[in-house]
């Protein structure tokens, strides 16, 4: 290569949320002698637009608001021909359905499909669209098995973990055994998070341990159904919520447990973030999870909308500083050994140059 790569990340929003967040920790971090990031989004400006201004990326928007500009696959078109990719990468769902669309119209050089979390597959219609890709990512082994069933030959599809920065996310000083009982949940308060039945778990936690917190990070259309359900249950003053942010490291330090009561999920950087912090986890066996958390040694697994599960394992982590703790630490070490941002930027930089390369 004479000069960097433009790689253009197409993604509809970057509201906070683990696709944006895991896409401008990889666009920060690449090497800027190869490659010249910049994002085109659906919307106007939105959480995480700060984040990339301040890492030196360029966004474009064809919105002016939260929401995704009208005729916005109009605009499209004529958006990703101005930016003149190399790399065309879309990420989120109409991202990945217009971009290969115009991608393969325009005739960008290489387009690379992502995949992430339990219903890309549906509402990005792969059945029939990864056809418009040069290749495929996705970011567990769940959806690479999947993928490969509706016909994605194993060449054209590239399995890569999702990253932390361990160095960011850290231990907090007071140990486990020395903290409140407080479960944390952060997740966008949407129906796929299904935090009602982490709302069911935390009523039977309570009978066990009356004095349980459970504390709520994040922000989405489901809050008020959600406000509403633990008035009427009459658990407001054990259920804590609080607006999402770009550094959630003071809740992960005032926690013993965190749990996520997902139905479909990707690979969710909010629990590697918990295991690089010290936090044992209690989570449902869906998506990539289970490429994460180790049954009975990071923390412990219950299946999708299993409320009664889900709250006797908070209860067996509450209940037992010392299985906390030991749990925890196995977290922290196995994010330190498989989840590194370093190993997620490396993997994305040789497929970009091979792919180039090819082309």
């Amino acid at each position: 290569m004479t000069k960097p790569l433009k790689i253009l990340f197409l993604l509809q929003d970057l509201c906070f949320g683990g696709t944006q967040r895991q896409t401008l920790e990889l666009a920060r971090r690449l090497d800027r002698n190869l490659f010249s990031p910049s994002m085109l989004t659906l919307t106007g400006k939105t959480d995480l637009d700060q984040v990339a201004v301040e890492a030196d990326i360029t966004v474009r928007h064809l919105g002016v608001s939260r929401r995704v500009a009208p005729l916005f696959f109009l605009n499209l078109r004529n958006a990703i021909r101005e930016a003149a990719p190399d790399i065309l990468v879309p990420c989120t769902a109409l991202p990945n359905i217009w971009g290969r669309i115009w991608g393969r119209y325009l005739r960008v050089p290489v387009i690379i499909g992502t995949c992430r979390g339990g219903s890309a597959l549906a509402c990005q219609h792969e059945a029939l669209l990864w056809r418009l890709t040069h290749h495929m990512i996705c970011n567990s082994t769940e959806l690479y098995i999947k993928l490969q069933r509706l016909g994605v030959p194993a060449t054209r599809l590239t399995y890569i973990a999702n990253g932390v920065d361990s160095a960011l996310f850290m231990p907090a000083p007071v140990p486990l055994s020395g903290r409140e009982p407080v479960i944390l949940c952060v997740a966008r308060l949407v129906e796929d998070k299904n935090h009602h039945t982490l709302l069911r778990a935390f009523k039977e936690v309570l009978q066990s341990i009356p004095e349980a917190r459970l504390r709520l990070v994040g922000d989405g259309p489901e809050e008020a159904n959600l406000r509403r359900w633990v008035g009427e249950h009459g658990m407001s003053g054990s259920v804590d919520f609080f607006p999402g942010g770009t550094d959630m490291r003071p809740h992960y330090a005032q926690a013993r447990v965190f749990a996520l009561s997902s139905v479909r999920e990707g690979q969710p950087n909010v629990i590697l973030e918990a295991m690089a912090c010290g936090l044992p986890v209690c989570a449902t066996s869906v998506g990539g999870i289970p490429d994460m958390v180790e049954e009975n040694i990071t923390g412990f697994l219950s299946p999708a909308k299993d409320h009664a599960g889900l709250g006797h394992n908070c209860v067996r982590l509450l209940a037992d500083a010392r299985r906390c703790e030991s749990m925890g630490g196995a977290g922290r070490i196995r994010v330190e050994r498989e989840f590194s941002f370093g190993a997620m930027v490396e993997a994305h930089q040789q497929l970009f140059t091979r792919l180039w390369e090819a082309g």
